[in-house]
């Protein structure tokens, strides 16, 4: 009975031995965390981006706008030649409101009387908001060469005043403009800059030569000159002189 007791004694001894040994080699083995495993993952699954759907989270490219963006703030290219087109830009401009100045400003009659640069007297001007360029009657327009440059001569008169003095006038050609008659044809006209005086204001500005036999004034005065002068009050003529602030 001693020999199976030892036996079993024995067999249990081996047992409990055995399970003590496995026990401790598992303790001894490393733990493995997160960030172990992250570590022995291959370069190329740690680098390889999350799949974007729909182009949500796409990146953009900076500094680089769209051809369509482009597109929109681009500004439309104008003839300078063409003066409908010049106006019709200029109005799309002045849409915009803006803050009026506190500041006295001059204010002027629709017609006034107007003193240009070789002309000896005075001659009556309409100033005229409408009008975007400014023009002079004149005849006998004749264009010519001077150090190389474009210049045209031309006569200065009030053709709806008798007896009129009839002035050549010399001046350099600006460009040529296009422009539209009420029939929807489109004439030609050379612009000269000239230097006049209204009231005590001393001005230059761009005026095309046109046959303005048909009209009250020899020479009209448009918003290119009218905004560096004033105000205009359509119902009174001649103030010019008078110094009428507002």
């Amino acid at each position: 009975m001693f020999s199976q007791f030892s036996s079993k004694t024995l067999s249990l001894l081996a047992f409990f031995f055995i399970a003590t040994s496995v026990f401790q080699a598992r303790a001894q083995e490393p733990t493995v965390n997160a960030t172990d495993k992250e570590e022995e993952m291959k370069p190329e699954e740690k680098t390889k981006p999350d799949t974007v759907k729909d182009g949500a989270d796409k990146p953009k490219e900076e500094g680089k706008p769209s051809e369509e963006k482009l597109k929109e703030e681009k500004p439309k290219e104008i003839d300078p030649d063409d003066e409908a087109a010049t106006e019709a830009a200029e109005a799309e401009t002045a849409a915009v409101a803006r803050p009026v100045s506190p500041d006295p400003i001059q204010v002027y009659g629709w017609r006034e009387k107007i003193l240009i640069d070789g002309i000896e007297g005075k001659i009556y001007a309409k100033l005229d908001t409408g009008a975007y360029t400014s023009s002079i009657h004149a005849e006998e327009k004749e264009l010519f060469e001077r150090d190389g440059k474009k210049w045209v001569r031309f006569i200065v008169t009030e053709p709806r005043q008798k007896d009129s003095p009839r002035v050549r006038l010399e001046a350099p050609l600006i460009r040529i403009a296009r422009i539209k008659n009420p029939g929807g044809e489109t004439e030609t006209r050379e612009v000269v800059r000239l230097a006049f005086k209204i009231g005590e204001r001393k001005l230059r500005g761009e005026f095309t030569l046109n046959n303005r036999s048909n009209m009250l004034s020899a020479v009209l005065i448009g918003r290119t000159t009218i905004h560096e002068l004033g105000w205009i009050d359509p119902s009174r003529t001649n103030l010019a002189d008078k110094n009428i602030m507002r």
